[in-house]
Order: structure tokens, then sequence, then C-alpha cells
């Protein structure tokens, strides 16, 4: 019993960099194009276009939600808030990379906004259960938004604080989403990237809280 406890607490408490694995100084392999859209996954992408950085539970739901989303250009899974350097997928589901299972997307601004991201990103699944969503267990599925600028922060933080409001008034939790600038992005493994598109009837656990972020969140900052 003891030992079943000690796992379940290194799953649900994040690594000190002492403690995080190594990793490897070589990224891994990871698919060239987008199994949707066929449009390079590393890039180069066409000028103009933003990033944004979601880190929903499992990525290969969450990654499904915003390739079907108009106005993304395109998405791809892969870790991101830990300490090892190009982390695989088995090391990162041990809690022993520090990293999140997160979706890079890629989006055109003119088309979507980032606050209509933040809205999707909100209503989609529920950002009060700390270092979980549903049945996944572990800090590689806490909710996360990696920004990429100031004006993404702001955007992000108004967001959370209205969207916290909305869950205070139907009896909910706390939001516990990390909300830091954007850390170093690593691609996870060809046969996770677009999982769901591959495998239709692959598990996908994104649930959502069923209630609507307000407008003033999606259009603070």
């Amino acid at each position: 019993m003891f030992f079943l406890s000690d796992m379940l607490n290194k799953k649900l408490t994040l690594p000190t960099a002492d403690e995080a694995l190594p990793g490897r100084a070589k990224p891994i392999a990871t698919a060239a194009r987008h199994a949707v859209s066929k449009r390079p996954l590393r890039g180069p992408y066409p000028q103009g276009l933003e990033r944004a950085y979601f880190g929903m539970g499992c990525f290969w739901g969450a990654e499904r939600l915003f390739w079907q989303t108009p106005g993304v250009w395109v998405t791809a899974v892969g870790y991101a808030g830990g300490f090892t350097p190009n982390p695989t997928y088995q090391e990162t589901c041990t809690g022993l990379t520090g990293h999140a299972e997160i979706v890079l997307v890629v989006f055109d601004p003119t088309a979507i906004s980032y606050h209509d991201l933040l809205k999707l990103f909100w209503e989609s699944h529920d950002p009060t259960q700390r270092m979980r969503q549903g049945n996944d267990v572990g800090t590689a599925y806490r909710s996360a938004i990696y920004t990429a600028n100031e004006a993404q922060s702001q955007a992000a933080l108004a967001a959370r604080d209205a969207y916290q409001a909305v869950l205070t008034g139907a009896g909910r939790g706390r939001i516990t989403t990390e909300i830091v600038p954007a850390p170093a992005f690593y691609f996870a493994e060809a046969e996770h990237q677009q999982y769901l598109a591959k495998n239709p009837s692959g598990y996908c656990g994104l649930k959502g809280t069923g209630l609507s972020c307000p407008p003033r969140a999606a259009a603070a900052g």
C-alpha cells in the first residue's frame, strides 16, 4: 500500500529540476505534416499567423477540438512546462519530466481571435481539477495556458477571472490553470500527432463543466 501511495504522490507532485529525468539533446522524431490538413507540422508557418499553447488533459481530444475550429491553420501535440529536454511520451506519463501534455495552435488572427480560442479552452475542460482531467491523473494532465506574448498573458488572466466568477456562482471550485509565458515546446512522437484522425474510435477524455464563458471574459484583455 505504501508503494502505491508513493507512486500516486509522484504523479501528482511536480518534480524538481534535480529529480527530473535527464532526457536527451536530440529532438525525438515526429511527423512532417499534419495528417488532416497536410500542412507542415513544424513550420515554417505563413507570415502573420500566431501561436497559442493549451493544456487540457489528454492532448488527443484537445488537438482535435482545435484543428476542427475555423481560423486555426495547423495544430500539433507535444510537451512543455517541465525540465526534461526532448522527452518521450512514456517519460512524460511518469510525471518525472514535469511537462504537461500541450496542444500547439497556429491560428490566423484575422479569422479567429485569441479571445475566441480562450473561450473554447475554458468551456471544453474542467480547469479546477489540479493535476488531473477526469480519469486521467497526473501532472501531465494539468490545465495550462502558455502565453506567447504579453497581450496573450493579459487576455488569459482576465478571462480566467471572469470565468472564475461563473464557476463560483455555480458552486464550483477554484481554477488551478497554470498561466505562464511559453517555455520550450517539444513535439510529440508521430503516432500522437492527430491521433483521433488516425484512430476515430480512440480515447478522448475531453469534458467541460457545462458552464459558458461569458462574452466579457472572451473580450477581456
